[in-house]
């Protein structure tokens, strides 16, 4: 049988996550916290259900639901989405992403990919019959060289696609980059689809730049979001996606058809709960807080953190540690010491390798340190 994507198998994510599960290790690699979403989303969900609100929610998404993220994003960002025509509810950001480009990017067309890059972006692409252009940015800050960026659009280039705060480095766009990109689009009219799933995970006083807070880019801008990252539970799969109402309408025709629409009984939970400015206030310092505790447990070890500036990722290079690539010491710290991580160079095409290691925070504190215990306990692999 012919593949599709026949350079796809099994996720490092679910790979690892199996390994940790069958070898009892602490599970810091895949994305997902280990404490509970807030109440008040679980007792709104579930008197949604007790009260029969079951069935198919409205294809583009609760209408209440798409009304308070309005006024969400507008306090956020400074700019007004219609809920009727320019917001849709979706099945996970995942989702959202690869309806975005099935809509948009054609056979032949091209997308300018920044690796390291989170693992579905190149997959969709092929799917739908576009060229992923990758640009390979570096440790330890990982910024965007821009100069290869321009040297790699062409007339082919339909899309480029962000994300910030980045998965799995930790870093997060500036306005200056936002500006070079602004320039990008005005000279070559190419879209921009941003990933924006970690929006409130952001640290040491710096400001997510979404490109919603962007007019000038409001004609060409897909922008991402998620639930799931959002308020603890990633299980449900729910996120949504924005855009100018002329975009909006190509996204929904792939939407209708791909799952129509999504859980309806958590729509009607999230609807008050979006309304609690102070909890999304809280996140970027509850998180921080987790990052810094962890930072702060692994001080005596081995492991070189690099700098973070948002997400809930925390990189980790080991030089004085081992010689092995990073994936054979992934399985390797996971077999040995009980701590399963991600290798970095997963999320590269082509496997580039500095030997760095992800490791996931969204952790109770108990979680973190158990594991930081292990991590210190590491001589030489």
């Amino acid at each position: 049988m012919k593949s599709k994507l026949p350079n796809s198998g099994t996720t490092i994510f679910s790979t690892m996550s199996a390994l940790a599960q069958q070898h009892g290790a602490i599970n810091l690699s895949q994305g997902f916290p280990d404490f509970d979403m807030p109440a008040s989303l679980v007792s709104g969900t579930s008197a949604a259900m007790a009260s029969g609100k079951n069935q198919y929610a409205p294809m583009p998404g609760l209408l209440s639901l798409r009304a308070a993220l309005a006024e969400k994003l507008e306090q956020s960002y400074h700019h007004y989405y219609d809920p009727e025509t320019e917001i849709t509810i979706t099945s996970g950001a995942t989702q959202a992403i690869y309806t975005t480009i099935a809509a948009l990017v054609h056979a032949g067309d091209e997308v300018i990919v920044l690796e390291p890059c989170y693992d579905s972006y190149i997959p969709s692409i092929q799917m739908a019959g576009g060229i992923a252009i990758t640009v390979r940015m570096e440790a330890p800050e990982y910024p965007i060289p821009w100069d290869e960026v321009q040297s790699k659009i062409g007339s082919r280039t339909r899309m480029i696609i962000v994300n910030s705060p980045h998965n799995p480095t930790g870093s997060v766009l500036r306005d200056s980059d936002l500006a070079i990109l602004s320039e990008l689009v005005s000279k070559h009219g190419i879209f921009i689809l941003s990933d924006e799933v970690y929006e409130h995970l952001i640290f040491d006083k710096r400001q997510h730049e979404s490109i919603c807070r962007y007019k000038q880019l409001y004609n060409n801008a897909i922008a991402v979001f998620s639930f799931g990252k959002t308020f603890h539970c990633t299980g449900w799969k729910l996120g949504y996606v924005v855009a100018a109402a002329a975009i909006m309408k190509e996204i929904r025709k792939v939407h209708q058809f791909m799952v129509f629409s999504s859980f309806a009984p958590a729509q009607y939970g999230l609807v008050d709960l979006l309304a609690d400015e102070k909890y999304f206030q809280g996140l970027a310092n509850f998180f921080e807080a987790k990052r810094n505790y962890f930072l702060r447990l692994m001080e005596s070890s081995n492991f070189i953190p690099l700098p973070c500036h948002g997400s809930y990722f925390q990189l980790l290079s080991y030089p004085r540690v081992s010689n092995l690539r990073d994936r054979e010491f992934c399985e390797a710290l996971t077999l040995q010491y009980g701590v399963a991580t991600i290798p970095v160079s997963a999320f590269y095409s082509d496997g580039f390798d500095q030997r760095i290691i992800r490791v996931c925070f969204a952790k109770q504190d108990a979680t973190l340190a158990a594991a930081a215990t292990k991590l210190r306990a590491v001589v030489k692999i």
